[in-house]
């Protein structure tokens, strides 16, 4: 979608939405305000903010509800209305599913990604704990497929859990990223204007060059921006390989700090490598960029 915030991905890849959850709830979340602040709003922003408010198109999220302490074992549940009220149950498969699911705390901890299932009501729902207290946003990543479907919409509302949240300050800007042995290296810059970025995978020293598929493709890339959680995602470009490089082109709405979550499969498992990164102003950019498929067709940015 051209109004919202997004990254413009080149060639064929997919989106990726992560994580594991557990449990089953009460009622929560309050429903988050569109960024109005933010996105094309001046010479220096490209693309416009998404994922910030509940509604978009005449579509809402509704209903949501989750258990509301930590390690209090719930459901996450919620449903999707369309322009007329109804809940919509018919959806476009889009990598592999037909919604994606992504969940972070506003301090950019705590990230998950998956995808609940929906019954013939129209109900989304999956088991679900929260292993913190704080205030999460719930991002739903879907295409309708109704008459007239508007494309891709990411809707969220916010989710606060009981207790002292014990925020965690944003990590400083790095290059490189470990998780479970593996070390990602991060080149290239985020831009205004867009840009390539390139993940290159090892393991104890050596190239990892048979990643998994995930959802079909080699990784994936989730941005959020630190300030107000607008979401970003990417798909990479294709290259034939296996690995250990896997590049995107991005494109950032505006300067500032952003947590980028990397999500490769390999051994049977899928881990997240997350990046800070400060986006920078990219002055020769003129005007707001109005090109590109959506935040997952086309360009494959959001």
């Amino acid at each position: 979608m051209q109004d919202r915030l997004k990254f413009a991905a080149v060639g064929v890849g997919l989106i990726a939405l992560f994580g594991a959850a557990l449990g089953i709830g009460a009622l929560v979340g309050d429903p988050a305000g569109p960024a109005s602040d933010h996105g094309a709003q001046h010479a220096t922003e490209g693309v416009a903010a998404t994922g910030l408010s509940d509604s978009e198109s005449g579509y809402r999220l509704v209903d949501l509800t989750a258990p509301t302490a930590p390690n209090q074992a719930g459901t996450l549940q919620f449903r999707i209305t369309g322009p007329d009220g109804t809940p919509v149950t018919r959806f476009t498969t889009q990598h592999e599913k037909k919604l994606h699911l992504i969940v972070v705390r506003t301090d950019t901890t705590g990230y998950r990604h998956v995808h609940p299932t929906m019954d013939a009501a129209g109900g989304w729902s999956i088991d679900w704990s929260w292993a913190a207290p704080g205030t999460y946003r719930v991002f739903a990543d879907f295409i309708p497929e109704t008459a007239g479907s508007p494309g891709d919409l990411v809707l969220s509302r916010t989710v606060t859990v009981a207790g002292d949240p014990a925020s965690q300050p944003l990590p400083p800007v790095a290059e490189t990223a470990s998780v479970d042995g593996y070390r990602v290296a991060r080149g290239g810059e985020l831009t205004t204007s867009g840009g390539k970025l390139r993940f290159t995978i090892s393991r104890d020293g050596t190239p990892v060059t048979d990643l998994e598929p995930y959802l079909g493709a080699n990784a994936h890339l989730v941005a959020l921006r630190a300030t107000d959680l607008a979401y970003l995602h990417v798909h990479p470009q294709t290259d034939g390989t296996r690995g250990p490089n896997v590049v995107f082109h991005a494109q950032a709405p505006g300067p500032g700090s952003y947590r980028l979550y990397l999500d490769f499969a390999h051994g049977g498992t899928v881990r997240t490598a997350e990046f800070t990164v400060e986006a920078a102003a990219d002055e020769k950019l003129t005007a707001p960029s109005t090109s590109g498929g959506g935040h997952h067709t086309g360009g494959g940015q959001r």
